[in-house]
């Protein structure tokens, strides 16, 4: 089963830049919707592995990612394409919702 990848500071730009989509989900330990989300996350990291990039950023450790993006309200989940924002969810949505904005850039 895969998982989600841990991004950070350091390894966001060779995250992010992958040839294949990326799901960031920037969340907080203390941020009830972001629990709320987290096993729809998880669920996507399995469902794509190896399609997408699914990813977690914790807003706490990892500011400098944070404030690149403009991240005030969380869970907020960016889909990147060839390193780009291409779209962008904030708040706690369905599974539904995050696999059609992933494959909408696979296409």
């Amino acid at each position: 089963m895969a998982q989600t990848v841990e991004i950070t500071d350091k390894n966001f730009e060779e995250v992010i830049n992958s040839e294949q989509p990326v799901l960031v989900d920037f969340w907080a330990e203390w941020c009830g919707p972001c629990k709320m989300i987290a096993p729809v996350v998880e669920e996507l990291a399995s469902e794509y592995n190896g399609k997408a990039v699914i990813g977690k950023v914790d807003v706490d450790s990892n500011p400098e990612v944070s404030a690149k993006f403009g991240i005030r309200s969380i869970p907020t989940l960016l889909v990147f394409k060839n390193g780009e924002v291409v779209d962008k969810q904030i708040g706690a949505v369905s599974k539904n919702v995050l696999s059609q904005k992933l494959e909408a850039q696979m296409a």
